[in-house]
C-alpha cells in the first residue's frame, strides 16, 4: 500500500507521543511571543518550561473564539507582521471577525497536509480536481487549491455556485474529483439528471471530498449513489488552517486526525473534563506546527468522539467519529437536546424523500413546536393514501429518535429554498419573540 508520508502516518503510538511532545514544547515557546499568550501565561503563573510532558498541556487554560475576537486583529500573532504572507477571517457579522494569519512556511505545511489527505483516498497527479468552494477569506477554496497543486493534479478553481457551469466544467474537462459541501452535492446531482446527464455514465467522476457542514452517513450514501462516486468526509476549520485537519481513509470508518500537526482532546462541554474514548464531547485542538499564530487548547465547539481500536488501513493516528454537530448549534425543545443531524439521519432513509429539508422552531400558543418540512423525490407517486402512510412512518421514526413528536409536512420538489452555499437547515423563530 502506498502512502503520502508513510513514516509519519504509521509511526507507533509511543513514537508519535514523543514527536508530539517535542513539537508541543516548541509551539508553546512560539505562542508566548504573542501578546495574548504572554498575558495568559503571566496571569496563570506559567512559563514554557512548565510543559515537560503531554499531560502538562492541561495546565494551560482553554482558548476560545471570543479570545480571538477580543484580541482582534493581531493579538495572537507570534511573529512580526512583515513575516506574514496571508490572512483569513470569518465574516464577523456578529462582531469582530476571527482572524488567522499565516507565514509562508505555514502555507507550505498546510498544502502538504491537504495533499496527504488527497493521496490517502487514491488521488494522484493524473487526476482532474474541481474545487466548488468559495475563494477569498473562506479557507476551503485556497486550502484545497494548494493541496491539489502540491499533489500535482490538474486543478479547476471553479469556486462556488453557477451549477450549470460547474456541470459543463465536469463534462468538458473530464473532472475526476470534486471538493463540495454535502447539501450542494445532492443539488448538483439533481440538476445533472434534470439536464439528462447521468454522472455515473456521462462523467469521469470517481471521488468527492465533502465537508464544511455536518452530514449523516445516510446522506453520504445518497451522494455516492447519485453521483456514482466514493465520498470522503473532510474536517477543517480556519482557526486550524482550514481543510485537511482530519480526513477519512478508504476504510471510511472515521476521520484520521493528523496528530503530528495537532493534539486532540475530547472534553465534556459543560464540565470541560476529559471524556473517555468512544464518548461524545467537544473537541479541543492544539496546533503543533504553526509559526505565525499557534493556538493552544482551542475549543472548537464541534462534537465528536475518539473511535477506539486500530484502523485496517494501517495508519496509527487517532480517528474521529462523524461529527454530531456543534455544542452551540444544539436545539433545546421541551427539555430535549436535539441536533439537526439526528433528523437528517431519519429523513435520508426514505427513498421517497428528496435531500432538501427545513426545520422550523416556533411558539404556538404557549408551547414551542417543531415543524419539519421535507421535499418529496421523483420516486414518489401522487397517491394520497401512500402519502399518509409515508408521513406516519417518518413521524414514528422521528419520535423514536428525538423522544418528542414533531409536525411533519411533505412538500413537492422545488418547494423549499435552495442554497448553493451552506444549507440553512434550522429557523428558530422563538428568537424573534
Amino acid at each position: 500500500m502506498k502512502y503520502w508520508q508513510k513514516d509519519i502516518e504509521t509511526m507507533s503510538r509511543d513514537q508519535l507521543a514523543a514527536f508530539q511532545l517535542e513539537r508541543l514544547k516548541k509551539s508553546v515557546r512560539q505562542a508566548v511571543k504573542s501578546p495574548f499568550y504572554k498575558e495568559v501565561f503571566q496571569k496563570n503563573g506559567l512559563s514554557p518550561e512548565d510543559i515537560q510532558s503531554l499531560d502538562d498541556l492541561s495546565k494551560i487554560p482553554f482558548t476560545t473564539k471570543d479570545d480571538l475576537r477580543s484580541h482582534y486583529p493581531f493579538g495572537l500573532v507570534a511573529i512580526p507582521l512583515q513575516q506574514c504572507v496571508r490572512l483569513h477571517s470569518s465574516s464577523g457579522t456578529t462582531g469582530n471577525p476571527t482572524v488567522v494569519v499565516h507565514s509562508a512556511r505555514d502555507l507550505s505545511e498546510w498544502a502538504n497536509q491537504v495533499a496527504r489527505c488527497m493521496y490517502m483516498v487514491g488521488l494522484r497527479d493524473t487526476d482532474v480536481f474541481q474545487n466548488t468552494s468559495g475563494y477569498g477569506m473562506f479557507t476551503g477554496g485556497l486550502g484545497f487549491q494548494y493541496g491539489a497543486e502540491r499533489l500535482g493534479a490538474l486543478t479547476i478553481p471553479a469556486a462556488a455556485g453557477n451549477t450549470k457551469r460547474q456541470i459543463k466544467f465536469i463534462t468538458d474537462f473530464g473532472t475526476t474529483c470534486l471538493h463540495i459541501i454535502p447539501s450542494y452535492a445532492t443539488r448538483l446531482a439533481e440538476v445533472m439528471y434534470e439536464m439528462g446527464i447521468d454522472p455515473r455514465r456521462d462523467t469521469k467522476l470517481h471521488t468527492i471530498c465533502i465537508g464544511a457542514e455536518p452530514h449523516s452517513e445516510e446522506q453520504r450514501k445518497r451522494i455516492e449513489q447519485l453521483l456514482g462516486v466514493k465520498a470522503y468526509n473532510c474536517f477543517g476549520m480556519s482557526e486550524m488552517n482550514g481543510p485537511g485537519v482530519a480526513f477519512e481513509c478508504p476504510a471510511q470508518n472515521g476521520l484520521h486526525i493528523w496528530e503530528d500537526n495537532v493534539i486532540v482532546e475530547i472534553v465534556d462541554p459543560v464540565t470541560l473534563k476529559p471524556v473517555p474514548d468512544g464518548e461524545v464531547g467537544e473537541m479541543v485542538l492544539t496546533t503543533l506546527n504553526r509559526e505565525a499564530m499557534p493556538l493552544l487548547r482551542y475549543r472548537t465547539r464541534d462534537l465528536t468522539a475518539i473511535l477506539p481500536g486500530e484502523c485496517p488501513c494501517g495508519r496509527t493516528h487517532k480517528r474521529l467519529a462523524r461529527f454530531k454537530g456543534r455544542s452551540d448549534d444544539m436545539i433545546i425543545l421541551k427539555g430535549v437536546n436535539i441536533f439537526p443531524i439526528q433528523i437528517e439521519k431519519i429523513l435520508m432513509k426514505f427513498k421517497e424523500l428528496g435531500s432538501n429539508y427545513l426545520i422550523t422552531i416556533e411558539t404556538v400558543g404557549n408551547n414551542d413546536e417543531m415543524l419539519i418540512e421535507v421535499e418529496l423525490s421523483d420516486l414518489f407517486t401522487d397517491d394520497y393514501t401512500a402519502l399518509q402512510r409515508l408521513s406516519k412512518e417518518i413521524t414514528r421514526q422521528l419520535k423514536d429518535e428525538l423522544l418528542l413528536t414533531p409536525r411533519l409536512r411533505l412538500v413537492g420538489k422545488g418547494s423549499l429554498p435552495v442554497q448553493e452555499g451552506k444549507a440553512i437547515r434550522v429557523k428558530d423563530l422563538r428568537k424573534l419573540c
